[in-house]
């Protein structure tokens, strides 16, 4: 079974990643915070590895954070969410952010992660709610600088959206941009993400 591999950036893609881990590589679905993390080709990277085993196919997933393998593993145990489903949750919002809102029950905010229904997210947090208190902290509220944080992301999220890239693919370039600079005005950070898109 296999836990954990440290090597080389080989290949990218938004939901795969190739290490090459002294000359054997390895493929793993990753969520694309994952993705937007690993760094260029050549990069050195560790990952955690989940091993799905089915009749068929071993499949590996890989995970930067030990808190993103923790929330795919108690994804995977919920009955009708697969490993692939799973991954999307993980692409379709902050895993900080998905903790909270399984905490505060907000089926609202769940619904808007691609491919989850009403019923799968009230199934989310009927069965992760009073699971996830040793996983992470929820998020806190920001100082008074949030609100314009927001207020910028969403209007670079929606510019993005009009220019056809789907809503996770936007709002993971913007958190890209923004963590490398916490207070870039609107054009310089649709400018960044844009430029993230197109890596």
């Amino acid at each position: 079974m296999i836990a954990f591999l440290r090597g080389r950036v080989l290949d990218k893609h938004p939901n795969r990643v190739v290490i090459d881990v002294n000359g054997v590589g390895y493929d793993l679905y990753v969520p694309l915070s994952t993705y937007y993390d690993v760094g260029e080709v050549g990069t050195e990277i560790a990952l955690r590895v989940h091993t799905h085993v089915r009749e068929d196919a071993l499949q590996l997933y890989g995970f930067l954070t030990t808190l993103e393998q923790q929330l795919f593993e108690r994804l995977i145990a919920i009955s009708g969410i697969g490993p692939k489903l799973a991954v999307a949750v993980l692409s379709g919002i902050d895993s900080r952010e998905l903790v909270s809102s399984i905490q505060r029950a907000d089926v609202a905010r769940l619904t808007r992660i691609p491919g989850i229904g009403k019923k799968t997210a009230e199934r989310i947090v009927l069965e992760l709610k009073d699971r996830l208190a040793g996983v992470a902290q929820p998020v806190e509220a920001d100082g008074g600088d949030r609100p314009q944080t927001d207020h910028v992301r969403d209007d670079v999220v929606s510019a993005l959206e009009n220019l056809g890239y789907h809503r996770p693919l936007a709002e993971k370039a913007f958190d890209a941009v923004r963590a490398r600079d916490g207070s870039a005005p609107f054009e310089d950070a649709l400018k960044g993400a844009l430029r993230e898109l197109m890596r």
